[in-house]
């Protein structure tokens, strides 16, 4: 079934896209070696508050994290 979404709907992912755009960008910044996983979580939840939104994995089924991340090779994304 194909759920067909309204104007408004779409103006409301379009606005989450943008922050989720703009997380990635300045967290690609960050990234280096030695940073872990967890210091880029805190760093991103920070960015989307202070864009006034909230991280939507946080707190889903438990999910105690913003970021779902994993590095280099590992196929599966983890826990920061």
């Amino acid at each position: 079934m194909i759920l067909l979404k309204r104007d408004q709907d779409i103006e409301i992912m379009k606005k989450c896209n943008t922050i989720v755009a703009e997380v990635l960008e300045a967290l690609k910044k960050v990234v280096e070696p030695g940073v872990s996983t967890l210091e880029l979580d805190r760093e991103a939840e920070a960015l989307i508050q202070k864009k006034g939104a909230k991280p939507a994995f946080k707190g889903y089924r438990g999910y105690p994290f913003t970021l779902c991340a994993s590095i280099n090779e590992q196929v599966v994304h983890g826990m920061p």
